[in-house]
């Protein structure tokens, strides 16, 4: 890896101050990683305070064709945060500020580096509500949320980040400041550039603020967790509830494999004969929550494979929530890796696609487990292997395209919420054809013609600027 030049690094301390860039090798590898523990140094880091400084980094950046990767807190899992050609990691931790809750219009102003749970809080201080919840949202950050359109349980009700960005501010890769969207629930002035900065994964821009929607905080809730006998009719339930004009905030859904990992968070595990469950959540005003309720409970009725049980207390809530949101890391207990995929079906075909994943399990002799939103046809996919043994890497790689294969068979999309990072940058074209792919990168060329800006990510093949170009003259 060639070193940024030391004339440059001064540059960037000038702009920065010492104390807000780093080149040790030991914090390089801090930043070098997410969740696909797939790491690649990068050549400096650098922590801006405000946007100005973001701006003047990538003047700096632009002038040497350096690459840069923008940072939020490293939670993702397809590589978006990876610094594939090396260059600059811009981590945002300390662009963290929540500038304003306006609660008279129900808007939040933030800093890309706010954790979303941070932000929940504040709100709800405020009689206010922010329904994105990704899992990882008591570490996550509002920007890397935007940059991945993040989703989350509340999704199936609520929506996912896109649907609570209503403007950003964001550095081009020149280091041009440009503005988008407004503080105003309606804004059609110019093409709608909120939308197509959310999900680009820091190809396109780097945000510095954000203008968030807040709804008014539901004054009730209740929890239930619904069992089944039958994987099957689990899966089926799902568009049952939707159809039977119960609008639940969370419906949740785990496998037998995924219950049993976390089934010490329990207190009253499910019985072993359980095949499945769902969680399934229901907020609003008291008297439609309790109708909600009630037609749950009449469609349940005398059906034999289902027990459903409503949750006592918060205590009981908070146990369930911890169960499940401690399947990621604890499926990690079956075996030493995995291949963590989050893919998307029309929700009516939820049970075609975890039968698929059944007896793809069965065939290649691999531990499959399965769980996610099912509300909205999101299901998460965590195939467990052992990297060491070569032969069952093999195996899980054939079965990662396999379930892409079939999901898009199935009319689905191979990203809910974790984007496309380099992970899944190859199987693009299982979904997209070569004339959209085509239409995406001249946006990205237009928008960063020396290609800087998070290099190597989304686009199938694609190569890093020209670099060392750290090295290029100065003009």
């Amino acid at each position: 890896m060639t070193a940024i030049p030391s004339h440059i690094i001064d540059q960037l301390k000038a702009i920065l101050g010492s104390a807000n860039l780093t080149t040790r090798i030991e914090d390089l590898h801090c930043y070098s990683y997410d969740g696909t523990a797939k790491p690649h140094l990068p050549e400096a880091v650098v922590f801006p305070e405000n946007t100005t400084q973001v701006s003047e980094v990538m003047k700096v950046a632009s002038r040497h064709r350096i690459p840069v990767t923008p940072r939020g807190a490293g939670t993702g899992m397809t590589g978006g945060v990876v610094p594939l050609a090396g260059g600059i990691v811009m981590a945002m931790t300390r662009l963290n500020r929540i500038v304003e809750l306006d609660t008279d219009n129900q808007i939040a102003i933030v800093e890309p580096g706010v954790i979303t749970a941070e932000l929940q809080r504040a709100a709800r201080r405020q009689g206010l509500f922010y329904p994105v919840d990704p899992a990882s949202m008591k570490y996550c950050s509002i920007g890397g949320n935007a940059a991945e359109c993040a989703g989350g349980p509340s999704a199936v009700k609520y929506g996912v980040t896109k649907d609570y960005i209503i403007g950003l501010e964001v550095v081009l890769a020149s280091g041009e400041i440009v503005t988008a969207g407004a503080r105003t629930e309606k804004s059609v002035t110019g093409y709608d550039l909120t939308r197509l900065f959310i999900g680009s994964e820091g190809t396109l821009g780097i945000i510095t603020r954000l203008i968030l929607r807040l709804l008014p905080l539901p004054p009730h809730k209740l929890t239930f967790m619904l069992t089944s006998t039958s994987l099957r009719r689990t899966t089926e339930m799902v568009s049952e509830i939707l159809n039977a004009n119960i609008k639940p905030c969370t419906l949740e859904y785990m496998d037998k494999t995924a219950i049993t990992t976390v089934s010490s968070f329990l207190t009253d595990p499910p019985a072993p004969e359980v095949e499945a469950l769902l969680i399934v959540e229901i907020d609003g005003e008291q008297r439609q929550v309790d109708e909600q309720a009630d037609r749950l409970r009449r469609l349940l009725m005398d059906r034999s494979e289902f027990t459903l049980r409503q949750a006592d207390d918060e205590q009981e809530v908070e146990e369930i929530w911890q169960a499940r949101r401690s399947i990621s890391p604890s499926a990690l207990k079956l075996r030493p890796n995995k291949i963590a995929e989050d893919v998307a079906v029309p929700r009516s075909r939820i049970p075609e696609l975890v039968e698929f994943t059944e007896e793809m399990s069965n065939e290649l002799g691999l531990i499959i487990l399965t769980f996610g939103h099912a509300g909205d046809g999101n299901i998460h996919v965590n195939i467990m292997l052992d990297r060491s043994d070569p032969e069952q890497a093999r195996r899980g790689e054939i079965a990662k395209e396999r379930l892409f294969r079939q999901t898009i068979a199935l009319d689905g999309t191979l990203s809910g919420e974790h984007g496309i990072g380099f992970s899944k940058s190859p199987y693009l074209g299982f979904e997209l054809n070569d004339a959209t792919i085509g239409l995406m990168t001249r946006i990205k060329q237009l928008f960063d013609p020396n290609n800087i800006l998070n290099p190597g990510k989304i686009f199938p093949d694609q190569q890093s600027s020209s670099r060392p170009a750290g090295l290029a003259s100065e003009k």
